[in-house]
């Protein structure tokens, strides 16, 4: 069996956004608009619910292990392809080794006779292992991490939902009480608090990419977008509201650990424990379905010419050769934890950049030039173009929004450094083909 079953595509598109970032990084955005984090959020998934739209339309249509890379050079030419291609495969090589070092970090605070880079080398073993054997595997795995993560986030919103409605007898709710001020920092909190959020909704693109591997692609992409977008907005802002709600915005706890902060509230023995171990299934699921998308990426690039063929060597529907180069720096990052094991999380943080924007932004594009091409869409974009343009915009104002703010400024410039450095291959590539072609004339 080479294929994914469609409860494997529906499961990767509901668990593929579900990652750390969520459970510890929504910290960082209560911290800067207060209760208003609800409105970044909002803000934040409605943009993210509009890309996914847009991805799943192009996706349904022309089913490809290089998703909008693919998109990107039937819509725009193949040095869009070739530039938001390796630009990803390159940034999820980075954070590949982000997820890794998270979970290193978690394991070797239980076993402490274990040092973190070797966590790192098990982690990285046991998830490469896991890909390069059968796409089944990855899906049944990506299916049951999936259904642990969406099954504690439940469990935090039935939880949360009792002690606010006071049916917790050691609980005292506190109301509305937490709620207001509701803007302690303005819109400009809510703001700053949008450029800290928007990053949780990365993942969104895996399904795209799965969808190639799936029995019947169209009926899968259409199904997965279809039923996971509203869910997904349930889980953010669900969680977002129960924090805002039974905290104090501007506690200590909340902005370390929100999850921990609330079910030590609720009085769970060992929340911290629980949301570490729920935090280590959610790294442990990034890693394995980040490492799928990276492979299939750098395949799909084989396959138009765009990488080396020797890539394309497939067994039992796995490209192996693009699954041991895609996780090439994830083993390099063993080194790094053993020489550097306190900076070297933040250094790979830093390093992944904010080419999520990017992504989203060639997506966009694509989308509203491909459009014209598909007459009677399986999974059609609402309002288009006009939502198009909008989605378009929103990540332009995020982008400059960032390009203002001292903090943010940094990532945003490397990753267009980047980007042109890409792009000033791939148009080389092409005038030298061209060069090539007209001497043969």
């Amino acid at each position: 069996m080479t294929h994914l079953h469609q409860r494997h595509v529906t499961m990767i598109a509901l668990g593929g956004v579900i990652g750390a970032g969520l459970f510890v990084g929504t910290g960082a955005g209560i911290a800067l608009a207060g209760p208003a984090v609800l409105i970044s959020f909002a803000l934040a998934g409605l943009l993210a619910l509009l890309v996914m739209r847009m991805l799943g339309e192009m996706a349904a249509e022309h089913p490809s292990g290089g998703a909008f890379s693919v998109h990107a050079e039937k819509a725009l030419g193949e040095w869009a392809g070739f530039t938001i291609g390796w630009l990803y495969w390159s940034t999820v090589g980075v954070v590949l080794a982000v997820e890794a070092t998270g979970a290193a970090k978690i394991a070797s605070t239980w076993i402490p006779a274990v040092p973190q880079w070797a966590w790192v080398l098990i982690f990285m073993s046991a998830l490469t292992a896991v890909n390069l054997t059968n796409v089944r595997n990855f899906g049944e795995f990506e299916f049951w991490f999936a259904g642990l993560k969406i099954a504690a986030i439940v469990v935090f919103l039935a939880l949360g939902a009792a002690a606010i409605a006071g049916v917790i007898p050691s609980v005292d709710s506190p109301g509305l009480a937490n709620l207001t001020p509701f803007l302690p920092n303005g819109w400009g909190g809510v703001v700053a608090g949008l450029m800290a959020v928007v990053f949780a909704f990365g993942g969104l693109e895996v399904v795209t990419i799965a969808a190639a591997d799936a029995e019947d692609p169209k009926h899968a992409i259409g199904k997965a977008v279809r039923t996971s977008i509203t869910r997904l907005l349930i889980f953010y802002l669900g969680s977002m509201a129960v924090v805002v709600t039974l905290l104090p915005w501007n506690s200590a706890e909340v902005g370390a650990s929100p999850y921990v902060a609330v079910l030590t509230r609720i009085g769970i023995p060992a929340a911290g424990q629980i949301m570490s171990a729920v935090i280590l299934i959610a790294l442990l699921s990034a890693i394995n379905a980040t490492l799928y998308g990276a492979s299939r990426m750098l395949c799909s690039l084989a396959e138009r010419g765009e990488a080396p063929k020797a890539l394309l060597n497939r067994k039992n529907g796995v490209p192996r050769n693009a699954v041991l180069a895609s996780v090439t720096f994830g083993f390099i990052s063993v080194l790094l934890n053993y020489l550097w094991p306190d900076t070297v999380f933040l250094l790979l943080l830093n390093a992944a950049g904010s080419s999520l924007l990017i992504v989203w932004g060639f997506i966009a594009i694509s989308q509203i030039r491909l459009r014209r091409t598909i007459e009677n869409p399986t999974v059609k974009m609402w309002g288009y173009p006009y939502l198009s343009w909008l989605t378009l915009a929103g990540i332009v104002a995020i982008i400059g929004l960032m390009l203002n703010d001292d903090q943010a400024r940094g990532q945003i410039l490397s990753t267009g450094l980047l980007v042109a450095v890409i792009a000033a291959i791939a148009l080389s590539r092409t005038a030298s083909r061209r060069r090539s072609l007209r001497g043969r004339t």
